[in-house]
């Protein structure tokens, strides 16, 4: 089971992230408060060389050089900044697979929409010329996935999903029973965010909702998800619909994203994506 004592911080982390999500008005609430600060924190600027370009108008940062790549697209349901526990997870990358890691900072709801972001990770893998590898958790590890689809693997040697959103619509029945033990995430907050992010597409468009799109010729994935995460259900059908290489990892008690947390289950789990890198990429 996850310890909510530890140091008190996952404890902390639950409350505060669970009211953005528990009724259709918190959903707007965080849907439409001011965006934060997207830039690398001082810790991973001190221990890596970082640089930063702008692709379609927005930043993309470059932690450490080297001759692969994996390209990290952090979580936040598509309207939160990216935050401390996401560049932990870009630090953990970059020193444990020695590989370049970019960073596309994507434009957010409500300002920005789901094809936008798309538009931008595509034209960052394609810019890369090197053997690349997708790591996204959440919201990111959907947009991964549509990464994956949109270029049909092309340039892309395989991608590690945590805990992803694979379906705006949150129609799947699985979910039902998921949701109560879920102490982070609902469905009733989540409706008007998932309704801003599609720029006025049908919520289960292929383009952003990858479990609705072409699961057919897909580089070796990788999925991460617990058990008390409403993202669980559909994590599993991926895993049972997906004709490609999958190697799926189910943990027992763990929340949302768990990799990312001070719980003791995160320290498998990234130790499992970076096995995942490595014997992926070429």
């Amino acid at each position: 089971m996850v310890s909510w004592q530890m140091n008190g911080v996952a404890h902390v982390m639950r409350l505060v992230y669970r009211r953005r999500f528990v009724t259709e008005a918190a959903g707007i609430r965080t849907l439409n408060r001011p965006k934060g600060p997207s830039a690398p924190p001082k810790a991973i600027r001190r221990r890596w060389n970082v640089t930063t370009t702008s692709v379609n108008g927005f930043d993309v940062h470059r932690i450490g050089r080297a001759d692969k790549a994996v390209v990290y697209l952090h979580g936040g349901a598509y309207t939160s900044e990216i935050v401390r526990q996401h560049w932990s997870l870009v630090d953990f990358l970059a020193a444990r697979t020695g590989f370049e890691v970019h960073v596309p900072i994507y434009g957010l709801s409500p300002e920005h929409h789901g094809l936008e972001a798309l538009g931008l990770v595509t034209e960052v893998v394609r810019g890369l010329g090197k053997p690349c590898y997708l790591v996204g958790d959440s919201a990111g590890g959907g947009l991964a996935m549509l990464t994956a689809q949109a270029l049909k693997g092309d340039g892309i040697n395989g991608f590690t999903m945590i805990a992803p959103w694979l379906d705006l619509t949150m129609s799947n029945p699985g979910i039902d029973a998921v949701e109560p033990t879920d102490p982070w995430l609902y469905r009733a907050g989540l409706r008007p965010i998932a309704d801003a992010w599609t720029g006025g597409l049908p919520l289960d468009d292929p383009r952003l909702s990858p479990i609705h799109g072409d699961l057919d010729g897909l580089p070796p994935m990788q999925i991460l998800v617990g058990t008390r995460d409403i993202t669980l259900p559909d994590c599993r059908l991926l895993r049972d619909k997906a004709g490609g290489e999958v190697t799926y990892h189910e943990q027992e008690g763990a929340i949302h994203v768990y990799p990312l947390l001070p719980v003791p289950e995160a320290k498998a789990g990234r130790r499992a994506i970076v096995e995942h890198i490595r014997a992926t990429v070429a």
